[in-house]
């Protein structure tokens, strides 16, 4: 069903970039959006919110009203409501305004522990910043088209976690802090990672060379995930190119923010690579 009046206005302007309220709409919500990330990351410093808690209490619900306006507003002038409200981005805006309600709930003292900790998910606010950065889209469809590769390349990794681990269990043994097999696992993740915390060490000279081959093979593996998703967004990057095509010479491969064909000189029409909400 078509929408009309001021359901298709705000639909528009929300969902919508081609027009100035709507960029105007996004530059405001973005700056929203970081001002009260910044809130959260301020209050969670003890000695500011002893200070300020109460005018970071009144600027939390005064941005938790305005997500709340704009969750709802979004809702009453989606094309597909339903498909909205169940989408990555409409269960990202629920969780930007959901902890602060949920915070009403609790409120004996037993749980302010659990009233700090849904403070922190507030954090999730900045994940509707994704929606507005057309390079993270590119970037969240080359992970998805490359996801069996991935997934393929960590179960390999875990395989050999798990046999380097229990290896270094049998070489070290307990004295030397390898106590069990997933501790040996949590060590050899540690160091096929090149992190390297350094809490257990290998002493005997079987478990220093095994080591030396785990971090070898840990410099070697780095570059198999870059190379995955690296070929996959130079995959998506050709398709944009070739979705950019010219109505008067019908020539492909210009860039997403062309404005003009690079072949006849023809005022290329609107592009948007992805497709909103």
């Amino acid at each position: 069903m078509a929408l009309t009046g001021t359901r298709k206005w705000l639909n528009e302007v929300i969902f919508g970039t081609d027009t100035p309220a709507g960029k105007y709409f996004d530059v405001v919500l973005i700056w929203t959006i970081l001002l009260s990330v910044a809130l959260v990351l301020l209050a969670s410093v003890q000695s500011w919110w002893v200070r300020y808690g109460d005018i970071f209490f009144a600027l939390e619900w005064f941005f938790t009203a305005l997500f709340t306006v704009e969750y709802l507003t979004r809702i009453y002038c989606a094309q597909d409501r339903r498909s909205y409200i169940f989408s990555f981005y409409g269960i990202v805006d629920l969780l930007a305004i959901l902890p602060s309600y949920l915070a009403l709930i609790y409120t004996g003292a037993s749980y302010l522990m659990v009233i700090r900790l849904l403070r922190v998910l507030r954090i999730f606010r900045i994940l509707k910043l994704v929606r507005y950065l057309s390079d993270a889209n590119l970037l969240v469809r080359s992970l998805w088209q490359a996801r069996r590769r991935i997934l393929v390349f960590y179960a390999s990794v875990l395989v050999l976690c798990i046999i380097f681990g229990s290896v270094m269990f049998v070489v070290e043994g307990p004295k030397n802090g390898f106590t069990s097999i997933p501790k040996s696992i949590y060590w050899t993740i540690v160091t096929i990672t090149t992190v390297g915390f350094g809490d257990i060490t290998p002493h005997t000279a079987w478990g220093q060379t095994i080591a030396s081959m785990t971090m070898l093979i840990g410099y070697s593996i780095i570059a198999v995930p870059t190379g995955i998703v690296t070929a996959e967004l130079a995959h998506e990057l050709g398709r944009e190119k070739q979705l950019a095509r010219c109505h008067n010479c019908g020539r492909a491969g210009h860039d997403a923010d062309s404005e003009y064909c690079k072949h006849c000189g023809y005022k290329l029409e609107d592009f948007e690579p992805t497709h909103g909400d």
